[in-house]
């Protein structure tokens, strides 16, 4: 009988470890699974973000290259917007219109002070001293009318003193600049400045 006995609770010891085995077993493969199961899902998501961001570019979404892209554009935006404030008011200017850039760029100032102050001082050139090319009224005094002999060195000539005498000193912005280069004004020089920017910044 006591044989009998030990051999059930042997048979019974053995089915109880092969069921904890199993369970054992069961769970690593169900972790297993969930985990093959997770990357799927995961490498789904990505390749979904992936065709999001796709379409994105191709719709005109935006990434830091289209900020990039959006930044030379508006760079490459300044001749025109130039150009078309000049030939608006049928400046001389006009056929200077590449030659103000590249002599705002040279001396690392915006590109529209020289437009905007000829059209404050001379209506964009078609009120000037007589045979002086000088559009902006400096060297105009007392002693005498500073003249040229061509738009081309007028504006080589102003553009280095823009730099020179207000932009290295600090005089950086309209009401700044009138309290040297206009310092009778009342602020209306500044305020038609100011106006003259907004416009070309704007293409008016």
């Amino acid at each position: 009988m006591q044989k009998i006995f030990v051999t059930i609770s042997r048979m019974v010891f053995v089915s109880g470890a092969l069921i904890v085995l199993i369970i054992v077993f069961w769970g690593m493969a169900l972790t297993l699974l969930n985990r093959k199961e997770g990357k799927k899902i995961a490498t789904r998501q990505l390749a979904g973000e992936g065709m999001v961001l796709a379409a994105q570019n191709q719709l005109g979404g935006t990434t830091g290259k289209d900020v990039v892209a959006d930044q030379i554009v508006a760079d490459d935006a300044r001749p025109l917007l130039i150009k078309k404030y000049l030939e608006k008011y049928k400046s001389p200017l006009l056929p200077y219109a590449d030659m103000i850039i590249s002599l705002s760029d040279t001396y690392k100032f915006d590109y529209y002070w020289i437009v905007a102050i000829a059209q404050q001082e001379s209506n964009l050139c078609k009120k000037i001293p007589d045979n002086s090319f000088n559009c902006w009224g400096y060297g105009i005094n007392s002693a005498g009318t500073l003249r040229f002999d061509s738009y081309e060195l007028a504006l080589k000539s102003y553009a280095e003193y823009l730099k020179r005498e207000y932009f290295d000193k600090g005089l950086n912005t309209p009401e700044l600049i009138m309290k040297k280069y206009c310092p009778h004004s009342n602020g209306s020089w500044a305020f038609g400045v100011n106006q003259f920017i907004h416009e070309i910044e704007n293409g008016q």
